[in-house]
């Protein structure tokens, strides 16, 4: 009898201690990287596969910063999402930005514009290249890690080449920007989030980016080189090209684009042959040239041993006649 009272009197403890604990206040979640994430990080925890709790290691998880985001901020308060009690997987929140993401583009940048909208290297965005063309901000950025490879300078260019496959094409060729070497990024030159310049430079023309790092070729000079003070372009291809100095074709044939070779009749060995300099090869005749044609050999256009830079090393500008070199000239 004993016996089966002191079990009884077991058991009626053992019922009331957990009466106790179902009636006792649950502890709620805490935070664990941002505020107010407990209601996100009760699931998504360090064992998540897309690794939510990396956003510790970025700047978006500084909670020193009191600008730093919420969970919501970037994904809404997705209600249904959160409170979802299914077997299947939950619907997806309010906001995503993956790449299959179903959220439209614009509403995933405004969501990253809502912060970055006055910063001074992203204010101007609205109506840019990459804005105009749908370009998704996480089509660039990962936010969720500590290594977004588009803000390292050694990997950015892979992020940019996934579109821009010339030049990709361009920069592998011999004569090229440091940039596979991981000496140089393409934001160096261009701002993906807009500028004023073109081509996303960032500066407002191509000539005052190149001058960031280029300046002796800057000038001023005596006598400039039209094409230069024009535009680097002209000449230079900036992602790479199979000539010297990234030039667009090797001298002399650069050269010849725009200055004729026949400026130079009598005064560089020429092709052998028709020795009347007082007419073209289509035989029209040339003004003023009758008076040299005896004390000059033939040139038809096109010279022998051709080498613009012997004479004229200065090509970007000089204080020298004609961008040449300090050495005697060898006009007659």
């Amino acid at each position: 009898m004993r016996s089966l009272l002191a079990v009884l009197a077991c058991i009626g403890s053992i019922c009331a201690g957990a009466a106790y604990a179902a009636d006792a206040p649950k502890e709620a979640p805490k935070d664990i990287v941002l505020k107010g994430d407990a209601k996100c990080t009760s699931c998504h925890d360090e064992a998540d596969a897309p690794g939510v709790l990396h956003i510790g290691k970025t700047k978006h998880g500084t909670r020193a910063d009191g600008r730093t985001p919420t969970c919501s901020d970037c994904h809404g308060d997705s209600e249904k999402h959160v409170n979802y009690k299914g077997s299947d997987k939950p619907p997806k929140p309010d906001r995503t930005f993956d790449k299959k993401s179903a959220t439209p583009v614009a509403e995933r940048n405004a969501a990253c514009l809502s912060c970055h909208q006055t910063d001074p290297k992203r204010h101007l965005w609205a109506g840019s290249t990459h804005e105009r063309r749908d370009v998704a901000c996480s089509s660039c950025h990962d936010t969720h890690t500590a290594n977004d490879k588009v803000r390292d300078k050694r990997t950015q260019a892979e992020v940019c080449f996934a579109c821009h496959k010339e030049q990709r094409t361009q920069v592998n060729r011999p004569s090229h920007h440091p940039i596979p070497e991981g000496k140089m990024s393409c934001s160096d030159c261009h701002n993906p989030h807009g500028t004023t310049g073109p081509k996303l430079l960032v500066k407002d023309s191509t000539n005052a980016t190149c001058f960031t790092c280029h300046a002796e070729k800057r000038g001023p000079f005596v006598h400039n080189h039209a094409p230069v003070t024009e535009d680097c372009a002209n000449c230079h291809n900036p992602h790479g090209t199979v000539a010297d100095a990234m030039l667009k074709a090797r001298p002399p044939f650069l050269c010849q684009q725009c200055h004729d070779p026949a400026n130079h009749l009598g005064t560089i060995p020429g092709v052998a042959g028709n020795t009347d300099l007082s007419r073209n090869v289509n035989g029209t005749v040339i003004p003023g040239q009758a008076a040299v044609q005896n004390n000059a050999l033939n040139s038809v256009g096109v010279t022998q041993g051709r080498g613009c830079l012997n004479c004229h090393t200065e090509i970007h500008g000089s204080n020298n006649p004609a961008n040449a070199s300090k050495a005697v000239r060898f006009w007659r």
